[in-house]
Parts: structure tokens; sequence; C-alpha cells
């Protein structure tokens, strides 16, 4: 099972291995309260394609395809992820972004579980 939290809410056991997938370190959260296993940022957009994308809703659709074409070389990360969720059962992709539907977790969540786009 791998399933995506916000990094601000309460660590819980029912996380598994918990893997913040984040760039930058979100901001007030101490690593002692973050209780991260990993912090993978070889999986996190680009810092060009973060910038441009600024968690604009209108850009969420070609940030999709930018991103998902930034992660077609980053097999080993990928896999990395998916041999934790085999050696663990539960993985939690730690994000910050404050809106949970737009965020690029929710791309990575997908594509390590390798479910289509719902248009």
């Amino acid at each position: 099972m791998i399933k995506i939290k916000r990094i601000y809410k309460d660590p819980d056991e029912s996380d598994g291995y918990r893997i913040l997938v984040d760039r930058l370190w979100p901001r007030g959260v101490s690593k002692e309260r973050a209780k991260i296993n990993l912090w993978l940022k070889d999986v996190t957009p680009s810092d060009k394609l973060r910038k441009w994308y600024s968690h604009d809703p209108k850009k969420w659709d070609e940030f999709q395809k930018k991103y998902e074409m930034e992660l077609v070389g980053k097999t080993d990360s990928l896999d990395e992820i998916r041999t934790m969720e085999k050696n663990q059962k539960t993985v939690t992709l730690l994000y910050a972004a404050r809106d949970e539907k737009i965020t690029h977790a929710v791309i990575l969540q997908r594509i390590l579980l390798g479910i289509s786009e719902k248009k």
C-alpha cells in the first residue's frame, strides 16, 4: 500500500515507512516531529518545474505531464519506493503542499501504483 499524507498531520503507526518527497524541508516541522525514514529528493519535481508551477491550479494539467516526463528517468528511486512497499507493506509519501488534490505526491502515488490518469 502506498499512501500520501501532509507532513503537518501527526505521524501514525498506520503510516508504515515514511518518505518525505519534497525537495525543500517543510517549514515549522522538526526532524523529531516529522519521524521520516527517508528523504527522497530525487523523485521531486525539478526546481525549474516547481518554480514554474508555483501551485497554480490553472497549470495543473501541464504540470502533471511535465512531472511525469521527469519521472521517466527516475526508475532507480521509483524502484526503491516499490521495494520499501514490499518490505514494509505500507509506505506513506509525505508532502507539505496545502492543496491535497493538486500536489506532485498525487501524481507520484499514481505512477507507483500503475494507475492511469482519469480524465
